[in-house]
């Protein structure tokens, strides 16, 4: 395929394909019946994971949106309520999830970059009150992906965890791009397992598995949350072909994920200089968000489309690219010639 005819597919960091090395390894992996607690491969990852971050077990599921849901059916009741960012993916993104799995509340915070920090959770925590749903979990989001991509670092949240140890909430992390967020700011993953009682990792983002997310938490909760899982219909047979994709992405893809970041404050300066590009909200990981002037997301998502650019609309007047496995340098150049060659008819 010639260059100018390459498409360069910047909606998301779903969008990878396996590597040839990765299917080898589907290809080679022993397997069993998930379901039974007998493959394998799968236990290989959830104790894998677990190991990384200092947790006691990990669980093994289809996806970043059932691990979230699981963790938060654990974590909560009815008539219980749920704190985070009002632009967390689990309010968002999840199809309701909070309310149709495990009938709880949710409190919005505002914040930064779609940050949230210990005072302004303090302030939202329900008194014992018949007129109330009760407090009982708050959720962070690392990277916080309707903030462009921005990171959590350790000693934002180690207040947070201490405030969740004062009022005995529990404290969980949809750590979708949770290794991004750790490459950006070089913290250590057993850190990070010391501050939540359950973490989501995601393996089909940046990490390029084909599908895959693990929860990981202690094995009390861990065996609680496979039958939640059962229940969800996210129980597995021999899904160790997947699995393994996961081991080969954490022994294979996790340092190279500072080439998407790079790559990505690479786009944002090029699309800065772009006409009706008012803002590039600050790029940290792998996630840029553009903010437009006096043209519609839609207009202008036309107009990349029109050049083999994809992106997604990422609210009333922003659009979203995010970089990954299968967006190289080669890619950045087609993107800057061609974006120079439409900057006179935009």
């Amino acid at each position: 395929m010639s260059e100018e005819n390459w498409v360069i597919d910047l909606r998301s960091d779903t969008l990878t394909q396996p590597t040839r090395e990765m299917k080898e390894a589907m290809m080679m992996a022993s397997l069993g019946d998930d379901v039974f607690g007998e493959d394998p491969t799968v236990r290989q990852l959830e104790a894998k994971l677990a190991g990384i971050f200092g947790m006691e077990a990990g669980l093994f599921c289809p996806s970043g949106t059932m691990t979230n849901q699981i963790a938060i059916r654990l974590h909560t009741q009815p008539q219980t309520e749920v704190v985070c960012h009002k632009q967390s993916h689990i309010y968002l993104y999840e199809g309701g999830g909070i309310m149709s799995n495990s009938h709880a509340s949710v409190r919005l915070l505002d914040g930064e970059l779609g940050k949230i920090d210990a005072e302004s959770i303090r302030h939202v925590i329900n008194p014992d009150d018949d007129h109330a749903p009760e407090t009982a979990l708050v959720s962070l989001e690392n990277t916080m992906n309707k903030g462009g991509g921005s990171v959590y670092h350790l000693a934002e949240v180690r207040p947070i965890r201490q405030l969740c140890k004062e009022t005995g909430l529990k404290l969980h992390l949809d750590g979708a791009r949770l290794f991004n967020a750790l490459i950006h700011s070089g913290d250590r993953a057993y850190e990070w397992g010391r501050m939540f009682d359950t973490i989501s990792i995601c393996l089909s983002k940046g990490l390029g598995c084909p599908v895959g997310s693990v929860l990981l938490g202690k094995q009390s909760d861990i065996k609680k949350a496979r039958k939640i899982r059962k229940a969800m219909g996210g129980g597995m047979r021999q899904a160790g072909m997947l699995a393994a994709a996961g081991i080969y992405a954490l022994d294979h893809h996790v340092s190279r994920l500072e080439d998407d970041h790079i790559r990505a404050r690479i786009i944002g300066e090029i699309m800065q200089k772009l006409p009706h590009v008012r803002e590039i909200l600050p790029v940290s990981t792998n996630i840029l968000i553009a903010r437009l002037d006096k043209i519609s997301p839609e207009s202008f998502l036309e107009q990349l489309a029109e050049k083999n650019i994809r992106a997604v609309k990422f609210g009333n007047d922003q659009i979203r690219m995010v970089t990954h496995l299968d967006i190289e340098d080669r890619h950045l150049e087609a993107l800057e010639a061609r974006l120079a060659n439409w900057k006179s008819t935009l």
